[in-house]
Order: C-alpha cells, then sequence, then structure tokens
C-alpha cells in the first residue's frame, strides 16, 4: 500500500507520528506482521524443532553472549541481525533512560505492571491471545515471563554488554511470531493473523505512554532530557520487537496522538479478559497486607490507576472504603517522594500503600528470575 508523503498528511491536518515518513493508511499496519521473524518460528514449529531450540537458548542470557552452537542455520541468521540495536540508538540517552529508570522505578514498575496489566485485559485481542495461547493455562508463569522484557527495559544495564534486554527482545519476537502461527490453528481464535504491527504497538502505549501520561498526571518532577531519554529506550525496544521505524513515535506529542488514535477503537470486555484480570489481583493481593483487606485494597489500587471504564469492562470490584482512601493517599506519597510535602502531611494508608507496591516489584522480581521466555510450541492445552 502506497504511504502519505509528509506534506500530503500535513495538509490533510493528520498527526505525523514517526520519522523519517508518515504513517500508511489505517488498514497498512493492521495487516502487517513480521516478514523476518515469521517463516523462522513457523518453519522451528513445523519440523518439530522448538524443545531443543529452548534448550540451547535457555543459557543465552547477555547482550554480548555468542548464539550457542547447534542451532539451525536460518535461526542463527535471524537471530544474528536481530539482536543488532538500530543505527539511531543513542548510547548516551539509553544511560539517563537507565538512571531515570532507578529513579522513578517504584512509579514505572507500578505503573507499568498493574496499570499495564489492567489496560491489556481490557484489549480483546490481547486478552484472546494471551488466554488462549500456552501461556493462558498457567498465567503466574505467563505474567512472570511478561516481567522479564519489562524489567530488562528498566534495568540500568539494559542494553549494556553485560545486560538481557536485547536477549528478551528477540526471544519475544520468535514468540510472537510463533503464537502468529499457532493461534490460527485454535478454534477458539475468532480474528484475522495476531501480533499485528498495529497490535504491538497498542501493547506499547499502554507501557511507556501511559505510564508517562500518569506521571505527569501526578506531577512528577521530569527533566526534558529525562523524559526523551525514557521515549528513546522505548523507541529502541519497539525496534527490536520488530515493529518498523515509520511506526515508532518520534516525540511525546506524536506517542499521545498515536496512543489516541489506536488504543480506544481496541479496547473492549471480554470472558477471558475478565478472567485474566481476576488471576492476576488474586496474584498480586496474596502479596501484599493482610488477606482480610489485600483484595479490597488491590482492587481499589488498580481501579484508581486504570479508571473507572477499564476497570468496569474488567469487572473489577468497587470498594467504596479503599477508593477514596487511595485518591487521596497517593497523590501525597508521590509529592513527599518528590521532596514537596513534609512527613507529617502524609496519611498513615499512604505507607501501606507504598508497601503494597515494593511487594508487587518483589514479587514479579523474583518470579521473572526464576523463569526464561520460551518459544511456544502448542496453544493453550484445552484450547488446541
Amino acid at each position: 500500500m502506497a504511504e502519505l508523503s509528509r506534506r500530503d498528511m500535513l495538509k490533510a491536518g493528520a498527526v505525523i507520528f514517526a520519522a523519517p515518513m508518515g504513517v500508511p493508511e489505517k488498514t497498512g499496519w493492521s495487516t502487517q506482521w513480521d516478514p523476518e521473524a515469521d517463516p523462522v518460528s513457523a518453519e522451528l514449529l513445523d519440523t518439530g524443532a522448538v524443545p531443543e531450540v529452548n534448550r540451547l537458548l535457555w543459557d543465552w542470557t547477555r547482550n554480548d553472549q555468542p548464539l550457542p552452537d547447534g542451532l539451525p542455520g536460518y535461526l542463527r541468521d535471524f537471530m544474528t541481525k536481530a539482536r543488532q540495536v538500530p543505527d539511531w540508538a543513542d548510547t548516551a540517552k539509553l544511560e539517563r533512560a537507565a538512571q531515570f529508570n532507578k529513579s522513578r522505578g517504584l512509579y514505572l514498575n507500578l505503573l507499568n505492571g498493574v496499570g499495564g496489566g489492567m489496560l491489556s485485559t481490557a484489549i480483546p485481542k490481547e486478552a484472546w491471545s494471551v488466554y488462549y495461547s500456552k501461556g493462558g493455562a498457567d498465567m503466574e508463569d505467563r505474567v512472570a515471563k511478561t516481567s522479564l522484557l519489562g524489567f530488562s527495559v528498566g534495568s540500568l544495564n539494559a542494553y549494556r554488554p553485560d545486560g538481557d534486554c536485547i536477549v528478551q527482545a528477540v526471544k519475544t519476537r520468535l514468540v510472537h511470531a510463533a503464537v502468529r502461527h499457532l493461534l490460527q490453528q485454535s478454534p477458539h481464535w475468532k480474528w484475522s493473523v495476531p501480533i499485528t504491527q498495529e497490535d504491538i504497538l497498542v501493547t506499547w502505549h499502554t507501557l511507556p505512554t501511559y505510564a508517562m501520561r500518569k506521571l505527569r498526571d501526578w506531577q512528577v518532577p521530569i527533566s526534558a532530557a529525562d523524559s526523551q531519554a525514557y521515549l528513546h529506550v522505548w523507541q529502541v525496544t519497539a525496534h527490536m520487537l520488530g515493529v518498523r521505524d515509520e511506526y515508532i513515535p518520534q516525540t511525546w506529542a506524536a506517542a499521545n496522538a498515536q496512543s489516541d488514535q489506536v488504543l480506544p477503537p481496541n479496547m473492549g470486555p471480554t470472558r477471558e479478559g475478565v478472567e485474566l484480570t481476576d488471576i492476576l489481583l488474586g496474584q498480586l493481593a496474596e502479596q501484599t497486607s493482610p488477606a482480610s483487606v489485600s483484595r479490597p485494597l488491590v482492587n481499589a489500587l488498580a481501579r484508581y490507576l486504570v479508571g473507572d471504564q477499564v476497570s468496569d469492562w474488567d469487572q473489577i470490584k468497587r470498594e467504596p472504603l479503599w477508593e477514596p482512601l487511595i485518591a487521596t493517599a497517593w497523590p501525597l506519597l508521590v509529592r513527599f517522594r518528590e521532596g514537596l510535602i513534609p512527613l507529617p502531611l502524609v496519611p498513615e494508608i499512604a505507607w501501606t500503600l507504598d508497601e503494597a507496591a515494593r511487594q508487587y516489584i518483589l514479587l514479579f522480581l523474583t518470579k521473572a528470575r526464576e523463569t526464561k521466555i520460551e518459544i511456544p510450541a502448542t496453544n493453550r492445552p484445552e484450547a488446541s
């Protein structure tokens, strides 16, 4: 499909989402997948090579680590190319993003984990992709594997030689390609080929775009340089996941505009999304305060993070006691952490929320370290 020029887009009053090219017509990126990764995963699946490849890649864990011997030649060729960061990656910005992630880790991990998780279960195609793929049968393991990439992006050494963000991104790209191949064979899958370029960006916007918007809402002080660095590390990650460069937003204004374009039409309620939400919040509740109050607190926190519309789609229970407390206490906790108000103004409930957030992060950091991303060889067992 022909792509519009920047001049044509401006004449039409449209928003330019990516440089150097304008965004193609809507049907373009919603019917494009990953022409490099897709045939590779399909060949691995069709030849029964997945178990052995997963075994060989189990100990491939560092960005600078050579690929293991024994991989099929076509897979080695793909991975050799896929592990190369784009030539536009800015090392200084990536280093600054690492420091920003460290200083704002509590907020970002909460937003990307709980907030992003609740948004993703309210995206029907994503909820179905998760539920009916192999990972849907063991959500604790699935969440841990998903957390691997998220925590890698936020780590201090994400794209350094001793980091693992490149490793996690390449493995995730192969997983996406395998899911595309497998889900079409499931009797439950009702759409065309899953995980399009658009679908990946829909999910992308539930992470950095959503997180930055919430940080701004909470009035967290963020310098222009930190803001740009945080965007940049996610731009690089989008590229590493196989998103075409012309679709990756180049500014926060472009990201916000693109998010407003793609999120609303791709969101809504599903039975699968409701079930996944309940599992996710149940896992979090197990790690927080005493059992008598943990799930209500988690419900209220989730509703606070994503709002009533998404919460209602996900059927997150309303908590009349906790919701107003969180709405009052969390902004004060943020302001205290940023040195904007003194300790006496922070209500006691804020420290319960603080501990809940810390326990959540500890839970998924711990579980993420216990597992590794693997290429699936089947769909969800009862959904094959």
